[in-house]
């Protein structure tokens, strides 16, 4: 199992009523090149995180067209809201819409065992929009504070949920241990005879969603970026991003977590395998 992430798809219905290469000839024909890419390398067990700015559309139901698209490729689709999605609507009505074909968690965390080349491993995602950080060129504090103090309160429910599910997991797992096979005390097994889990030491790895980038223009430490270290996050993939200056600012790492820049454009229009 793999697992990839991609942002700022940008889609507006087929064919599309906002072509995105009215921002340059390199968005020619983006999402077919996508979707090649994607029915390429994704499987239908791989994970893909969608960190935002999926659709054009104003409402839900216009965005309906889209997020089938999304759906119909392979792999299982884990999505947060971007600042153009302004269809999005509630957690109820887009799980109507969309049933399990996407997982909207937005606001929220969880983790699951994943069987990789190297071995079982334990991940924890969730993830939140973000938004401008203080010291940005367009951020206004009489306007922008309280929005951004409100997405610093929701990655943080986020990745205190992802704590609490990777507990849970492994409690699971314990329990799963003890009533397989009571003389082994620390090994998991699972439905695959060749799969073994050893619990003590299964590689945990977090990793946070956010659309916007955790920090600003000058790549200053943010609220984001303490909650980064507070709660040892290991990946940060984030999008929104369009131009070339951004893209050679973007730093490798902060502090102890690697950074992620997922925009389409950036990525060539390619999915990032991620693990």
């Amino acid at each position: 199992m793999k697992v990839f992430a991609i942002g700022d798809l940008h889609l507006s219905g087929n064919p599309p009523t906002k072509p995105m290469d009215i921002f340059g000839p390199h968005w020619n024909d983006h999402w077919a090149r996508i979707k090649e890419h994607w029915n390429a390398n994704v499987s239908d067990e791989d994970i893909v995180f969608l960190v935002g700015d999926m659709s054009w559309a104003l409402r839900l139901e216009e965005a309906a067209c889209d997020l089938q698209e999304i759906a119909s490729l392979p792999g299982k689709k884990y999505m947060i809201r971007g600042n153009h999605d302004y269809w999005w609507a509630s957690a109820n009505k887009m799980h109507n819409l969309m049933g399990d074909a996407i997982t909207f968690i937005q606001g929220h965390g969880t983790a699951e065992v994943i069987q990789t080349e190297e071995g079982p491993r334990l991940i924890a995602f969730g993830g939140t929009r973000a938004y401008l950080c203080p010291g940005d060129s367009h951020f206004s504090p009489e306007t922008d504070q309280s929005i951004y103090d409100r997405e610093l309160m929701r990655t943080e429910a986020a990745l205190q949920e992802m704590d609490k599910a990777i507990h849970k997991v492994l409690e699971e797992l314990r329990t799963e241990t003890n009533v397989t096979d009571m003389t082994c005390s620390k090994k998991s097994y699972s439905s695959t005879p060749d799969s073994i889990i050893d619990i003590e030491n299964i590689p945990v790895t977090k990793l946070l969603l956010l659309h916007y980038p955790p920090f600003n223009e000058s790549n200053a430490p943010s609220g984001f970026t303490d909650l980064l270290e507070q709660y040892k996050v290991d990946i940060c993939i984030f999008g929104h991003l369009h131009d070339q200056i951004s893209f050679n600012r973007i730093p490798k790492e902060f502090s102890t977590t690697k950074l992620e820049l997922v925009s389409a454009d950036y990525l060539d229009f390619k999915l990032k395998q991620i693990i």
